[in-house]
């Protein structure tokens, strides 16, 4: 199985703040429910949502609320959602909880190793990275989860014909990530050239529409494994 180095160098900071009484309960009460433990093993997906389905990964989903909508949409779908901060992952549970979602489970871990460890090769259909954190300081962008290695890694994981998705709003890291991606060799950029437009299968986010209203910039990348 293909490792990617040691890292000395991660793509986040725990900083995870407070959580509400709500998030917390749903914490400690719904993670075991609805969460994936980490382990250095690979998980059987199929056996993990009972179901031969598309499985989609989710990578880095901040409080739930595009993911939730994402599944809620697609009941055919299966979503495994990747996320390191506990306020977001309480939020997500309570709205699977809420929303009776039976295709979503989550796992609260660094994506990178649940990629490494727990996912085979050709194994997932789609991955979806929205937003990830742009360090947008030059001094920071060796943080940027969208790297060579990494995009390697996302390819091998995906099916013949699987896509990765990745939307951002700071055009810098967007110019970045499609040379990225452009130059994975296991990837064919879906738009043919330059961003794809806005699929309307990615709900916008209250963050994306403060963005618009205040004259930011949305960029989407759609790439397929070849």
């Amino acid at each position: 199985m293909d490792r990617l180095p040691e890292r000395s160098i991660r793509s986040y900071v725990l900083r995870q703040g407070r959580m509400t009484r709500a998030q917390a309960r749903a914490h400690a009460t719904l993670l075991p429910k609805y969460g994936v433990p980490f382990a250095r093993e690979h998980l059987d997906l199929a056996v993990l949502f009972g179901r031969a389905a598309p499985k989609i990964v989710e990578i880095g989903f901040g409080m739930g609320e595009t993911t939730a909508a994402i599944a809620q949409e697609n009941p055919d779908k299966d979503y495994l959602a990747i996320e390191v901060h506990s306020p977001g992952v309480g939020s997500l549970l309570n709205r699977i909880e809420a929303l009776g979602l039976a295709n979503v489970r989550v796992i609260q871990h660094d994506a990178v190793d649940v990629l490494e460890w727990m996912l085979p090769p050709d194994s997932v259909d789609g991955v979806h990275i929205f937003f990830p954190d742009p360090w947008p300081k030059k001094r920071h962008h060796k943080r940027r989860l969208i790297q060579p290695p990494f995009v390697a890694l996302l390819a091998q994981r995906l099916k013949p014909g699987g896509y990765v998705h990745v939307a951002t709003d700071w055009q810098d890291y967007a110019e970045h990530i499609l040379a990225v991606l452009s130059e994975e060799p296991r990837l064919a950029n879906a738009a043919g050239r330059g961003f794809a437009p806005r699929p309307t299968s990615r709900p916008p986010t209250k963050f994306e529409e403060r963005g618009r209203r205040l004259g930011h910039g949305v960029w989407d990348l759609l790439f397929r494994r070849v």
